[in-house]
């Protein structure tokens, strides 16, 4: 796999083209409106909502251009299923050796990656140091606040 390649699940990669879909349609037809009704009042040099319109336009066609590179990129990863060890889609449950919290995330591609939300970049150092566990795994996870040494709990996959 290249530096440019983008891994994400058959699911990610269809979220993917329906936000480009969405973003083409919808958000441009937005901006053109909001241009047009800023164009109608009047001097443009000195049309602020004409030229944050214009701003938002712009920067709407390089998240475009962005997400269509990622598209491009894309290497499609089956989700882990059944007896294999932690993979793209599996859900992980460690504890944590030194504080004995446990903590689950699921693993999933970098577009995906929500670690608030759950969803863990499984190209992440904590992602990378979990992928291919099993249940009673021991791990090194290396994070800013130190090395940890995580026991895997549980592994499910969707």
């Amino acid at each position: 796999m290249s530096e440019d390649t983008a891994r994400m699940t058959a699911a990610a990669h269809q979220r993917l083209r329906a936000d480009i879909a969405s973003l083409e349609k919808e958000g441009r037809r937005e901006i053109a409106d909001r241009i047009g009704t800023a164009r109608e009042w009047g001097d443009l040099k000195e049309n602020a909502e004409y030229h944050a319109a214009k701003e938002e336009a712009a920067m709407l066609e390089v998240k475009i251009a962005r997400m269509r590179h990622l598209l491009r990129s894309a290497e499609i990863v089956e989700a882990a299923e059944g007896e294999q060890p932690a993979g793209m889609g599996s859900t992980v449950t460690y504890r944590d050796e030194r504080t004995g919290k446990e903590m689950s995330f699921t693993l999933v591609s970098g577009v995906e990656g929500k670690p608030a939300g759950g969803f863990l970049s499984i190209d992440s150092p904590v992602g990378r140091a979990l992928a291919g566990s099993r249940v009673g795994d021991s791990r090194t996870i290396e994070t800013p606040s130190g090395t940890r040494t995580v026991c895997i709990v549980a592994v499910e996959h969707s």
